[in-house]
């Protein structure tokens, strides 16, 4: 029996673990080997339902509607995923392997042997959200920071030592890079929650022998947790947000409206244009320097410093997406955008050069970033200009 193999015994069941590195081939050998040697009841795999969606039809996301995308505000979710998947394909291929081929072969072993197949993992959405939700915005630019921009290591070779620390590596704690020494706080929402949720899902599989294909990394917390009770309700939903942080956009709504008010009552006419004009120039000034960094079309850049004034006071509005949709009608991302994806996520160039689908959505993400920056100075602005 292979170290990666692990066998429990759990009420009456019989609970094999099989410890995979998610871009090996000797992974694929060793669960399609394990299978047939066990013949098991249920096969669980790591996987949520948009994940086997995206093995079973992996050219699926080429189809991806970039303005469908903006208007149901999943920008952030698709970059979060976008790049968990590049890091892989980055992976697999300097190991000439194929991506989740581990857990493909366990989805074709489950119908050969026409045994249950059970998605094990948690929604990566949710897992995102609940880390996003966790994180305080310094943690945010670092963490994004990190996973977008880090250290390219195309050229370097991976070692048997460097295989051996993927086996005990997340496949997605691998792709946020060392992520239990600079963002502890993340290790429960990626590890530990989803120790506990794969646990329950495999202990719960039907039939009295029950095998798993699972990261190295989970493994030994999926053991423990085998025999403890989870809550399922708790590690399964998205955490609210803190009503303080829902009152921000209208509080800030609020504020622009007295300080205009104020303004014509204390200083006339004169000073209520100027604080017009001063929530205008910030405001729409900021979000249109972000489209800039960003390296948009002039006709985004336009759009941002024109609606940021605006949809800054709606909370349900924001610059970013009506910046990103001119961008999206002007530069029109093509299907070679689509496809180049993976190489050119994890690179600068890739960002603000070469692909226009990734610019797109950096478009989105700067023009809101400029925009709330704008609300504060100009608020700032008006305050000393009434009361300074």
């Amino acid at each position: 029996m292979s170290e990666n193999v692990t066998r429990l015994q759990y009420e009456g069941k019989e609970i094999i673990l099989v410890a995979t590195a998610h871009v090996s081939e000797a992974s694929v050998t060793l669960v399609k080997e394990t299978i047939e040697a066990e013949q098991p009841d249920s096969i669980c795999v790591e996987l949520d339902e948009a994940r086997y969606q995206s093995i079973k039809d992996p050219k699926a996301w080429e189809r991806t509607d970039v303005v469908k995308v903006i208007r149901e505000k999943k920008v952030g979710y698709m970059v979060a995923q976008l790049i968990i998947s590049a890091y892989q394909r980055r992976m697999a291929k300097k190991l000439g392997t194929q991506l989740g081929g581990e857990m493909m072969q366990g989805i074709q072993s489950a119908e050969e042997l026409k045994a249950e197949l059970v998605l094990a993992d948690r929604s990566v959405r949710v897992t995102f959200q609940r880390i996003w939700r966790l994180l305080g915005i310094k943690e945010k630019v670092k963490l994004l920071y990190t996973v977008m921009f880090g250290d390219d290591e195309d050229d370097e070779d991976i070692s048997e030592e460097d295989f051996q620390t993927m086996l005990e590596q997340d496949a997605l704690e691998s792709a946020l890079g060392m992520v239990g020494e600079e963002f502890p706080r993340i290790k429960q929402v990626l590890i530990d929650e989803r120790d506990q949720y794969l646990a329950n899902k495999i202990k719960n599989a039907p039939g009295q022998k029950v095998l798993a294909v699972l990261g190295g990394a989970h493994v030994p917390g999926v053991m423990e947790e085998i025999y403890k009770e989870q809550d399922m309700e708790q590690i399964s939903h998205v955490p609210k947000k803190t009503s303080w942080w829902k009152l921000v956009p209208w509080t800030m709504a609020v504020a622009f409206i007295t300080l205009i008010v104020l303004g014509f009552v204390r200083g006339g006419v004169d000073m209520g244009r100027e604080g017009l004009v001063a929530w205008w120039l910030w405001n729409g000034g900021l979000a249109a320097l972000g489209a800039l960094i960003a390296l948009a079309h002039p006709l985004s850049i336009l759009t941002a410093f024109v609606a940021a004034p605006i949809t800054t006071l709606n909370p349900f509005l924001a610059a970013g997406w009506f910046a990103g949709l001119m961008e999206a009608r002007v530069r029109k991302p093509t299907i070679k955008d689509m496809q180049t994806i993976p190489e050119d996520i994890l690179s600068f160039k890739g960002w603000f050069i070469r692909n226009r689908f990734l610019k797109v959505l950096l478009v989105v993400i700067m023009a809101n970033l400029g925009s709330s920056a704008g609300t504060v100075f100009a608020l700032r602005d008006m305050i000393f200009r009434i009361f300074g």
